[in-house]
């Protein structure tokens, strides 16, 4: 590959992954203030709603990641997915109902499920594994990049047309991200780099199952449990603190929660960078934990006031621990697949735990909320963030340390057996 094309490649993913940014997370915090907003719902169904799209993405991440690996289009179902998830996005202002609502939304998670997976796939089999850690931080740079611009654009906009601009905003993110996936090289991608296949380690037909390769591999199970409890912990924090300030001014509701995504977003450019930049020279863990602490005293933190300057502040140690999970995590599931060929249905496996946590969230903080309020509700997730870190903590093994010492990353010789 010669240097004008690698610069286009490079290029491309930024773009991809820009545009993409606040297609992958969803609506999520605009949601909520939309139908409590214009449609008076109440918190408990808006968390069902959300409860509800989460699962549907659930039960697709994994076969998301398993066509990926299989797939050598990888491009077009990319373009697929944002088509989905665009008309799913300019359907939304015309129904109101609480079941079509729920439809729209759980199509456009499903649709979502594969963005990940088909990323990562996408910059391992160009890059080779040897400069996916950089590139891996490169990602999660841009993405966050147009999570902040997304957001202030959603701000701006909600401001003088009202929330429902933020889902035509969408749909032209989307739309988007299919021009910079077009002008990827599809030649340029090694399809059996892309799902971290090593012939020299396992022969293809000897590739075990999805389940085989999370139940016999110990360090990829607790780190998916990991993952659970992070997303459990952290999915409801922004709705959450959306809500709050609905109920503080719903005017500046949707400008203020675009403030506490750009906040956050500000800090994960940097956090995603060093990420990529010293993640195998300082190693995963120490960074793993980093972004895991954070979590808990951010939990707290909300509760020490009602002040919408001060949602806003504490809403910037979330660039922290997402910025950091978010670019560390491809790169562990890679170091735990090693020469497996079971990279991206790995990847998509460790999405469906974590979904299952984030599609719980706001269901389980929607119900403590109506039982106890919302500070009862934010201590209730901050606890279960401290359980993350302690596991994380006691459980979860330095990857690049085995990486580095170039040792078998096989099932087998993880469980010690």
């Amino acid at each position: 590959m010669n240097s004008t094309s690698d610069y286009r490649n490079n290029r491309s993913l930024d773009g991809l992954n820009f545009f993409l940014a606040d297609v992958r997370d969803g609506l999520g915090p605009y949601l909520a203030i939309y139908l409590l907003a214009v449609h008076k719902w109440d918190p408990a169904s808006i968390g069902l709603v959300m409860t509800l799209a989460g699962i549907a993405a659930l039960v697709t991440q994994t076969p998301a990641g398993a066509l990926i690996d299989r797939t050598r289009r990888k491009r077009l179902v990319v373009i697929v997915a944002a088509l989905l998830v665009t008309a799913s996005c300019l359907v939304l202002p015309f129904i109101e109902g609480f079941t079509w609502v729920a439809i729209t939304q759980g199509l456009g998670a499903i649709a979502g499920s594969v963005f990940a997976p088909a990323i990562a796939a996408i910059s391992l089999g160009i890059t080779g594994p040897k400069a996916f850690t950089r590139r891996t931080g490169r990602n999660e740079t841009w993405n966050h990049a147009g999570n902040a611009c997304a957001a202030l654009l959603a701000g701006g906009l909600s401001w003088l047309f009202g929330p429902i601009a933020v889902f035509y905003l969408m749909a032209f993110m989307a739309l988007a991200s299919i021009v910079a996936v077009s002008f990827v090289d599809a030649k340029a991608i090694d399809h059996d780099v892309a799902r971290g296949f090593d012939p020299a380690r396992q022969r293809d037909h000897e590739q075990a199952s999805v389940l085989a390769t999370l139940m016999h591999n110990r360090p990829l199970l607790i780190f998916a449990i990991c993952c659970g409890l992070f997303h459990l912990a952290n999915a409801a924090m922004l709705p959450l603190v959306s809500q709050k300030l609905s109920q503080i001014d719903m005017r500046l509701a949707t400008p203020l929660t675009s403030a506490c995504i750009v906040a956050a977003q500000l800090v994960m450019v940097p956090v995603a960078w060093l990420v990529g930049a010293k993640a195998d020279q300082w190693g995963r863990k120490p960074l793993l934990m980093a972004g895991f602490v954070i979590l808990p005293i951010r939990g707290v933190l909300y509760v020490l006031s009602d002040n919408p300057y001060w949602l806003v502040g504490v809403q910037l140690l979330d660039g922290i621990g997402a910025g950091a999970f978010g670019a560390l995590m491809p790169l562990v599931v890679k170091d735990l697949t090693r020469g497996t060929g079971r990279f991206n249905v790995s990847l998509g496996a460790i999405s469906t735990v974590f979904g299952l946590g984030a599609a719980l969230s706001n269901g389980l903080a929607g119900l403590v909320i109506r039982e106890a309020g919302y500070d009862a509700a934010f201590l209730t997730l901050a606890t279960i963030a401290a359980l993350a870190f302690v596991l994380v903590w006691l459980a979860v093994p330095e990857t690049a340390d085995t990486l580095a010492g170039n040792r078998s990353l096989s099932p087998t010789a993880q469980t010690g057996t």
